[in-house]
């Protein structure tokens, strides 16, 4: 039988995050102001959301729009962000930075990943804007802690990453390949019988569970309604 597919959805708050645990959320992605894709969210947003729901959490730790760490005093800010939230209770993140190339900046990955202790952290969508994905992967292969990419395969999104995608999937057990694909971006419904036979077992929305906008809190219907379409593809035939 085929294992039930992972379901994270973005939360800004703690209405957000009760609504996605409703609808049959397995994790959140807690965040801030998404017109800047998504910042580290306060402590005290952290401790609420952990109050409220008992799904698995991951906090962003992204100070600026873009992907640069911000020198060497935004990684200090960063290595404080991450300390302030373990202390409080986080033990799953959201990280990835660039240097001006498009390469992995790995000292502010290594700097940020040390100050986790060991804590599961997911490398978000840098990737897609990477100068070199495959050398991206291999040179943060054996971090502690890192067990996912989120990935539309594309900075345009499923639709153009979909090829990218398939093909990483195909790598998976690979050196660089071992972590979970979690694919997000420009995700639809549609896209997803196509991933799942490709062995793509976790998927994350933002926007798709929120049909009145970004204004409007996370719908219960509208995550039940992947919950129930990740649940249905993954059934096995009994034709």
């Amino acid at each position: 039988m085929s294992k039930r597919a992972v379901l994270e959805v973005i939360a800004l708050d703690a209405e957000d995050a009760v609504a996605a645990q409703a609808g049959g959320a397995d994790r959140l992605e807690l965040v801030a102001d998404m017109a800047a894709d998504g910042l580290t969210p306060p402590v005290r947003t952290f401790a609420a959301i952990r109050a409220a729901v008992d799904v698995d959490l991951r906090v962003m730790l992204r100070l600026t729009d873009g992907f640069a760490a911000g020198g060497p005093e935004g990684l200090a800010r960063l290595v404080r962000a991450a300390g302030e939230l373990t202390a409080a209770g986080a033990r799953e993140f959201v990280l990835g930075f660039l240097d001006e190339e498009g390469a992995v900046d790995l000292p502010a990955v290594e700097s940020v990943v040390a100050e986790l202790a060991g804590c599961r952290w997911t490398f978000h969508r840098a990737i897609d804007h990477a100068a070199d994905r495959d050398a991206l992967r291999k040179q943060l292969d054996g971090l502690p802690g890192l067990d996912a990419y989120l990935t539309a395969g594309s900075p345009a999104g499923v639709d153009e990453g979909l090829p990218t995608l398939l093909a990483e999937a195909s790598r998976g057990g690979e050196p660089g390949y071992e972590q979970r694909l979690l694919v997000g971006g420009g995700l639809r419904l549609d896209h997803v019988p196509t991933l799942r036979a490709a062995g793509v077992d976790a998927f994350h929305i933002g926007g798709a569970a929120r049909p009145a906008g970004w204004t409007e809190p996370v719908s219960t219907p509208a995550v039940a309604r992947w919950r129930d379409a990740l649940d249905a593809v993954g059934k096995p035939d009994r034709t």
